[in-house]
């Protein structure tokens, strides 16, 4: 997970516009909110963001003077993917990742894509696209595997052709685009072969260990609030928390400490938000894999199958 101050900048988030009286969607432009030194993350997850991030910085001595632009011809984009379990820094690592490259962000999620007008959808993507490369900007790509998931090959319906027909119009422009891509997702084992192919790195998050499970209570608990909170007690118990869930168990042991009118927030305050967390992630896990095929063909079938 990554924790820090957010990065202000003079540059306020503008409005980016495609077509004027068209159908084809707005997208928003938005400056980088954290750095890398912002990120509450393990050190194998770091070095291999920078990993990543040399292949920028050593560009003009691997492909013109060691002569890898006519070995690896399509090869100039970066296209990084950040994946593993909810909470643990990915869409910060995306904001980080952009300061470091001194680049604004063009932030898309598959609704932002997703039109119910036939071909709307492919054209909403190359849109997303072609602002980026504009504005020299990222195009980072969040629950990328919303448009990444495999295509499908038993083809029944309308539906299934509209999708394939979108994956196959990013296949091609990630063949030819020379910007930086970043990816995000939960569910890599969701991705189509095809776009694992064409991503230069993927860098796995997980959850944070011991050490980084203390970095992130003492960072979230403010110095203002009083507290009895052992962190180092807290994060040998407790060793499958995500930073998101530190971040909300701090923020539920507050208000529950307020509400009794105690006079500081204490061990129980916080022991009981982290089991209230886990108790929640324990049940969505066990019926999750049957809950999204529902909500996903439902979505499908009310927002592109009715009006194909």
């Amino acid at each position: 997970m990554a924790i820090g101050n957010r990065i202000y900048p003079e540059k306020q988030e503008s409005e980016i516009r495609s077509q004027p009286n068209s159908r084809i969607n707005t997208f928003l432009l938005s400056e980088p909110k954290y750095s890398l030194d912002d990120l509450i993350i393990p050190d194998s997850t770091r070095s291999q963001i920078n990993k990543a991030l040399a292949f920028r910085k050593h560009n003009d001595l691997v492909f013109n003077h060691w002569g890898l632009k006519h070995t690896h011809r399509n090869s100039s984009r970066v296209c990084l993917n950040f994946y593993g379990a909810p909470g643990t820094g990915k869409t910060m690592a995306a904001h980080a990742v952009a300061h470091y490259l001194e680049k604004s962000l063009l932030i898309v999620n598959y609704a932002d894509i997703e039109s119910k007008y036939v071909g709307d959808t492919p054209k909403n993507l190359m849109a997303a696209f072609e602002m980026a490369k504009k504005n020299d900007a990222i195009i980072f790509f969040d629950e990328a595997d919303a448009m990444l998931s495999k295509r499908v090959t038993n083809m029944s319906s309308s539906t299934d052709t509209s999708v394939n027909q979108t994956r196959s119009v990013l296949l091609n422009i990630l063949n030819d685009y020379d910007k930086t891509i970043l990816f995000a997702t939960n569910f890599i084992e969701n991705f189509d072969p095809a776009f694992m192919r064409r991503i230069l790195a993927h860098v796995k998050f997980n959850l944070p260990d011991q050490q980084n499970r203390v970095k992130l209570f003492d960072m979230y608990i403010p110095n203002n609030m009083p507290h009895h909170i052992d962190t180092n007690y807290l994060s040998k118990k407790y060793d499958n928390l995500s930073g998101s869930d530190i971040s909300n168990s701090v923020l539920l042991a507050a208000f529950s400490a307020a509400e009794r009118q105690a006079n500081s927030v204490d061990m129980d305050d916080i022991s009981e938000s982290i089991e209230s967390i886990l108790t929640s992630k324990h049940e969505n896990s066990r019926n999750f894999s049957i809950e999204t095929r529902e909500v996903s063909k439902s979505e499908v079938e009310n927002n592109i199958g009715k009006a194909l």
